[in-house]
């Protein structure tokens, strides 16, 4: 039993629509779901990933509306990473994007703060990517590499992530995907979760394996939650001993359980137990602007 890499990553923004902007925009992710936080639905969810919505590339964000700029410190993640397929790809996006340039990597922050990296691929996964009419393919995300926490005592997660079956190092890899989890020395000043912070990372589970999982966390001296029924998929959620929450999550049912494929993240997604209140929530919640379908436009008027 095995977990197949990161399932998703979910951050804090303060400004929904500009999210919208850089991650289905600059970054040429698709919108796979519009919904709200299921544990405060007067607020967005909003959900970015390859074309197909899958496990493995999905970025998520809650928007608090005017939340001000957090800072990662001890026990929270500071850096996602997500895969490229070359350093032509790193050198296409330094130009669109900026950050600093390495060997096999670019670091970047998005308009928040929150500190992302692109990564030359050489895992061997299959690569996870949107459909964005003006990045060309090969250059496009390919979805997560892993994750990098700031740890003070690292050494306390070890029997938790050996009990997850992380590899050393720290790895979660499962048949057909893995993911990195790595720990770096703390900054001085201490953490504050808000706009451009992680609130969370999630791992990928097979549906038929959940219930095992959360045995396994307790084993490792973890302590989960039941299992929540989140509609797209199923969720537990604990404290690893350095402090980051993690989730392990199903792969599935997915995003179309609710609407087709082909207009996936175009209209607000509400699970059944929240649609009666759609009418108060849309009165709430910010018009967004689709950033994929202007640049779509765009391109067709030059052509």
């Amino acid at each position: 039993m095995k977990l197949e890499g990161v399932h998703h990553v979910t951050c804090i923004t303060g400004d929904a629509p500009a999210n919208v902007e850089f991650y289905a925009g600059e970054l040429g992710l698709r919108m796979v779901k519009k919904t709200v936080n299921q544990d405060d639905p007067t607020v967005y969810h909003l959900f970015y990933a390859d074309e197909q919505g899958s496990s493995g590339a999905d970025i998520t964000f809650f928007e608090y509306p005017g939340a001000p700029r957090g800072r990662a410190g001890d026990g929270m993640v500071h850096l996602v990473s997500f895969r490229v397929g070359s350093h032509d790809a790193l050198h296409f996006w330094q130009e669109r994007v900026g950050g600093t340039l390495g060997d096999d990597s670019l670091v970047f922050e998005d308009p928040e703060g929150l500190k992302l990296e692109l990564l030359v691929d050489d895992s061997g996964d299959a690569p996870l990517t949107a459909d964005a009419p003006d990045v060309p393919e090969r250059f496009r995300i390919r979805g997560f590499a892993g994750v990098r926490a700031y740890a003070s005592r690292p050494e306390r997660s070890e029997r938790l992530l050996n009990a997850l079956e992380f590899a050393p190092g720290w790895e979660a890899r499962g048949a057909k995907r893995g993911g990195f989890y790595r720990y770096d020395p703390p900054p001085e000043a201490r953490g504050l979760q808000a706009a451009g912070t992680v609130h969370h990372v999630a791992w990928a589970s097979l549906p038929d394996e959940h219930e095992a999982w959360r045995d396994q966390v307790i084993a490792g001296g973890g302590q989960p939650t039941p299992v929540i029924d989140r509609f797209y998929f199923k969720s537990i959620y604990f404290r690893e001993p350095s402090g980051v929450l993690f989730e392990i999550a199903t792969i599935g049912p997915g995003f179309t359980a609710d609407e087709p494929f082909e207009t996936l993240g175009e209209s607000l997604s509400l699970p059944p137990d929240y649609e009666q209140y759609r009418a108060q929530v849309e009165q709430i919640l910010t018009p967004l602007p689709n950033p994929r379908a202007a640049r779509a436009a765009a391109l067709r008027d030059r052509s």
